[in-house]
């Protein structure tokens, strides 16, 4: 299957969080997104080095300066568990913003065409490392990265982008 691109309508599919009283939440991604101008940024894992370094904190970071280019949320994916998902949300007690939706089959992952084979690393399917802005169900900007890259899809890249 084809990686999403621009001009493609998002796909719909069931992901999974904890909302703030800690009740388990399974939405679909059309209920998140439409009629909004969201970003839906993917990375292949919870608590890895890029990810949890790197790509997570620019966005938690650069949060509010997006909102104010008319990002209504931000929407982080991983195929994770819920569970691990909470757990790596509360590693950043200054987030508002970002909002941690686990995709734990790779179910959704799969419908954007963007799953990681990293079955030899012991890590099974993950996803690419992504960033898309989509506004009103309408992908606008697909920063899709090669491989393990982070090199496109920062929030950074985002901004420059809005």
């Amino acid at each position: 299957m084809a990686p999403i691109s621009v001009g493609d309508a998002l796909p719909d599919g069931t992901v999974s969080y904890f909302d703030d009283e800690d009740n388990l939440q399974s939405v679909s991604v059309h209920s998140l997104a439409a009629g909004k101008k969201v970003i839906l940024f993917g990375v292949p894992g919870a608590f890895t080095t890029t990810c949890s370094l790197k790509h997570v904190p620019g966005f938690v970071e650069k949060a509010e300066e997006l909102k104010s280019k008319g990002v209504e949320d931000i929407l982080l994916i991983s195929v994770n568990d819920p569970f691990v998902m909470k757990a790596w949300a509360k590693t950043y007690p200054e987030n508002k913003h970002v909002k941690f939706l686990a995709d734990g089959s790779a179910k959704y992952t799969h419908a954007l065409g963007l799953e990681l084979d990293l079955a030899e690393k012991g890590l099974g399917t993950r996803s690419r490392r992504f960033a898309l802005l989509v506004d009103n169900l309408k992908v606008k900007v697909a920063n899709i990265e090669s491989g393990g890259e982070f090199t496109v899809s920062s929030a950074d890249d985002i901004l420059k982008a809005l």
